[in-house]
């Protein structure tokens, strides 16, 4: 924080001063999840955790906002999470910090066998308006990509499609830039700096738009490597197609260089009724489960194990407070995958309760027989 702060108070007061009345705006949820998990009885044996486990986590988010000046916003969002279990996880507590975040501003307040309570910051950033683009300083999210399920353009803030308990991707600590070209054409560069400065990451994105599709053009350095790419989206007759992908190179091992993409189509058949497949190709990913990197998934460095991925999903309004949705993730490599549906009902404008499951598909050390059936419920309050 000793290093965000006097940048923080530089923009304060240099930036232009011309500025109404300072506002401020307060805004946050508060999210209940009562889950059961039943792990596979050969997974649980071998790891020696319990077959079954009841947990309840509650995350509470606030979201203040403040405008100094007529050009400038901060913005604070701060997250409180009680989880109570009755016996470990099979993966664990999240880590203090992502291979994104430089500041660890995560803290665990109370820290027992069956209760955990922590509280984070995941957003704390200033952004600065010009009138040829912006900047911003801080804790952020920086989105690229334009793949509903999996993004391998967004090398800043990847989420796993398996996780149902998150709604933000998280917050990477860096400084970005945009520069307004022209009409629905702008370039963004952003700088990602880590402990060691020879291990930070920077990247740039181009995005414009022809003959109505929206494109973009990546590169950068991440991780070590040289990283190209690009995505686009528009419309295939009257169904939305899209696709993204990369090529990531380590000058030092040929061998290492893969690449990844995407190809996604939806369409919505009826003002109720709506459909969408994605496929994934992973090249990162290994084609044989004995060669799977469970480590690097557990650590979060990356999202997937295997290589070809399908993944189709349905949503379906039956009423006009009801929605019901089904998804089906599977990697064609082993064989394994998950079934996920949720059903929420809305109880009013800013209040929602769902009930839900995730189904895992495929044999014990497959890389979804790692994955718990899980069956929750979700209460949602809005303010």
């Amino acid at each position: 924080m000793k290093y965000i702060l006097p940048i923080i108070l530089y923009f304060l007061f240099f930036i232009d001063q011309s500025f109404a009345q300072v506002t401020f705006d307060f805004s946050g949820y508060i999210v209940n999840l009562p889950t059961y998990q039943k792990t596979n009885s050969i997974i649980s044996n071998a790891l020696g955790i319990d077959e079954s486990n009841f947990l309840d986590l509650t995350r509470l988010r606030l979201h203040p906002t403040l405008y100094p000046t007529s050009y400038a916003t901060i913005v604070l969002e701060y997250e409180i999470d009680p989880l109570y279990q009755s016996s470990s996880l099979l993966f664990g507590a999240p880590p203090d910090r992502t291979n994104r975040q430089n500041f660890d501003l995560r803290w665990t307040s109370i820290d027992e066998s069956n209760f955990i309570l922590s509280h984070f910051i995941d957003r704390l950033y200033l952004r600065n308006a010009f009138k040829i683009g912006d900047m911003t300083i801080g804790r952020q999210r920086i989105s690229w990509g334009s793949g509903r399920i999996w993004n391998p353009t967004d090398l800043f803030n990847p989420i796993n499609p398996a996780n149902f308990d998150k709604i933000e991707k998280d917050g990477a600590d860096a400084i970005s830039s945009r520069f307004y070209l022209g009409n629905f054409t702008d370039i963004e560069v952003v700088y990602n700096p880590v402990d060691d400065f020879h291990d930070s990451n920077y990247g740039a994105r181009f995005r414009s738009n022809v003959k109505k599709y929206d494109f973009s053009l990546v590169g950068g350095y991440f991780d070590r490597r040289i990283v190209i790419g690009g995505d686009f989206a528009g419309n295939l007759f009257k169904a939305g197609a899209r696709g993204e992908g990369i090529i990531s190179a380590n000058k030092d091992d040929l061998n290492s260089n893969f690449a990844k993409f995407i190809l996604g189509l939806d369409y919505q058949f009826t003002s109720k009724l709506y459909g969408l497949i994605e496929y994934q190709f992973n090249g990162e990913g290994k084609s044989h489960r004995s060669d799977y990197e469970l480590a690097r998934l557990v650590s979060g460095e990356i999202l997937n194990l295997s290589r070809n991925y399908l993944f189709l999903q349905s949503t379906y309004q039956a009423h006009p407070l009801l929605n019901t949705g089904l998804s089906l993730n599977f990697n064609l490599n082993d064989g394994s995958g998950f079934i996920s549906g949720l059903t929420t009902y809305s109880l009013t404008e800013n209040a929602y309760l769902s009930f839900g499951a995730l189904l895992p598909l495929g044999s014990a050390f497959d890389e979804y027989g790692f994955y718990p059936t899980s069956v929750y419920l979700k209460s949602e309050f809005y303010f």
